[in-house]
């Protein structure tokens, strides 16, 4: 019985139709065109720009420091999270889920006008801080279901077995459920690294003086034709690292 091509072209076409635009603009980083309408030659001008605008750079110091601590800060919060979820069967755990599932359904701009709308009601003054708070507000729900389900295939025998074998407590979780459970962990914490590195919508809520990240200098950037190039230098270095950080999170996964 012969297969039909039917599912494979239109696998073909949704891969083509997702990757495209990307392709387009990683074709005109290199680009001699400044508009890209047509292609002028080979250039590594506009990555030669990117290295000189200091603006950029600051940007990415700073969106590198709020996305590192809010993906620590995402993975011990939701490591703890998730292992009170699979642990604990009650009313308080069950709205506890309610309430780490909701930021992940939660559109972005409403998001980020709440908390925006608490920061101010709180007198709490926009800036770094209020960033990496929102960040891990968000991230934290990522980071909890990848452990989640890291630990609904954990064998918890281990636990008791160590145990037997005279390990206190602590020392089953430092020697046994960690180890185990840390390449689900690390998983989460690329994961949420890239969310946050990424976010827009409610970084410009909550955002403040000083603290442009680098989508809302980017952004801001994409108001002039001139730079447009630089924009499209920028997006594909982004583009290779997301790729990269996907990668390892889906080989961490797999481990897991």
């Amino acid at each position: 019985m012969k297969r039909s091509p039917i599912p494979a072209l239109l696998t073909v076409l949704v891969i083509t139709f997702l990757f495209a635009p990307l392709v387009v603009l990683v074709v005109n980083s290199f680009n001699a065109s400044r508009f890209g309408g047509e292609w002028d030659g080979f250039t590594w001008a506009w990555y030669e720009k990117l290295w000189a605008a200091e603006e950029v750079w600051e940007s990415l110091v700073i969106t590198l420091k709020i996305a590192v601590s809010a993906s620590l800060t995402s993975m011990v919060l939701g490591t703890l999270a998730a292992y009170a979820l699979h642990r604990f069967r009650s009313a308080l755990q069950s709205g506890h889920s309610m309430l780490i599932t909701l930021p992940m359904v939660m559109p972005d701009i409403l998001m980020g006008m709440s908390l925006l709308t608490l920061f101010i009601l709180t007198g709490i003054e926009t800036g770094l801080m209020t960033i990496w708070i929102s960040h891990v507000t968000f991230c934290l729900s990522f980071v909890t279901m990848v452990v989640l389900g890291r630990l609904q295939d954990f064998d918890f025998t281990l636990i008791d077995a160590a145990r037997d074998l005279g390990a206190t407590r602590a020392q089953a979780v430092r020697k046994v459920l960690l180890p185990l459970l840390l390449p689900g962990v690390l998983a989460g914490g690329l994961l949420a690294f890239t969310l946050s590195i990424d976010d827009y919508v409610i970084t410009f809520f909550v955002s403040g003086p000083g603290t442009t990240t680098l989508p809302l200098r980017v952004a801001s950037m994409m108001k002039t034709s001139r730079s447009l190039p630089v924009i499209n230098a920028l997006s594909t270095l982004l583009i290779a690292s997301t790729f990269i950080l996907a990668a390892l999170s889906f080989r961490l996964q797999r481990r897991a």
